[in-house]
């Protein structure tokens, strides 16, 4: 049995909005949660990330010691995020820079460990990776629409053919949540 924590994940700057419902244990560490981001949302963690939450900053720590960042490996959930009704911000890929709101809903106690992680609920597919960021996403978007586009082609050979920017499988992302 573990304490879970319900969140609510928006990607920032969609519209409509793109986001997911997750259930994790409170005793992951920063880099776990991480992990189940990047299953959640569909993203393949090619690129470095952190967390914001209050007024520090986790991540992957910069070796070269530029850029003030704690070590995500050692911040576990249940020392470090907001209290129910708190949030905090996700990025992702710091050239693209994927924001994510993450709301904190709920807390459960006494959640069997075999239901965790979880994603609960979802809506629209998550941008292809390297697509440019929120507002190139809107233009690949309007590409793909638009068989008289001048980047039709190119855009639809690049994303393999075929995106459907309103596909949400839950049953898919918690296959990937469990390895699947």
């Amino acid at each position: 049995m573990a304490d879970a924590h319900q969140m609510l994940v928006t990607l920032r700057g969609s519209k409509p909005p793109i986001w997911r419902q997750i259930r994790v244990s409170a005793e992951m560490t920063l880099a776990d949660l991480h992990e189940v981001l990047q299953a959640a949302m569909g993203w393949e963690d090619c690129h470095l990330y952190h967390f914001l939450i209050r007024q520090a900053r986790y991540g992957v720590p910069d070796p070269d010691g530029l850029l003030r960042t704690e070590d995500a490996r050692g911040a576990r959930l249940s020392e470090t995020l907001p209290r129910v009704g708190g949030s905090f911000t996700y990025q992702y890929d710091f050239g693209d820079s994927w924001l994510h709101d993450i709301l904190i809903e709920k807390t459960e106690r006494d959640v069997p460990v075999e239901e965790l992680p979880e994603c609960t609920a979802g809506e629209r597919a998550c941008p292809p990776e390297d697509c440019g960021g929120i507002w190139a996403y809107a233009e690949l978007l309007a590409a793909l629409a638009d068989p008289e586009h001048p980047e039709h082609e190119e855009r639809t050979e690049w994303v393999g053919g075929w995106f459907d920017p309103d596909r949400f499988n839950l049953e898919a992302v918690n296959r990937r949540l469990h390895g699947g």
